[in-house]
């Protein structure tokens, strides 16, 4: 339906249909479900493994060191769940799933 408006899922703000960024909170991903980072299968809170791909839905966050919920933010501190490979020539950022870069392959600090 044109015109019409979804609420953002962290601060409830009305939002078109293709928002990446709420203007209002400035969250990411503030429409529809959470998902999987590997599959990109949808994920819920309770869950402690994808029902696709079988991956660790508990992380450590990068920023406060406490488990969370692997979403876009952590639980505890609010930060953003993402680590950016140090490597000059990549720069990827990404969810905190391993020890090693997504795009490149090398180590993450």
């Amino acid at each position: 339906m044109p015109g019409y408006k979804h609420p953002c899922k962290y601060c409830g703000a009305l939002l078109e249909e293709n928002v990446e960024v709420c203007p209002i909170c400035e969250k990411v991903n503030p429409l529809g479900p959470l998902r999987c980072p590997i599959c990109k299968n949808p994920i819920h809170k309770d869950w402690k493994k994808c029902s696709n791909c079988g991956l660790e839905l508990k992380v450590i966050c990068p920023k406060c060191g406490e488990v969370s919920f692997l979403g876009d933010y952590c639980d505890h501190c609010g930060a953003r769940l993402t680590v950016i490979c140090s490597r000059k020539s990549c720069k990827y950022e990404q969810p905190p799933i391993s020890v090693n870069c997504i795009k490149c392959g090398k180590p993450l600090k």
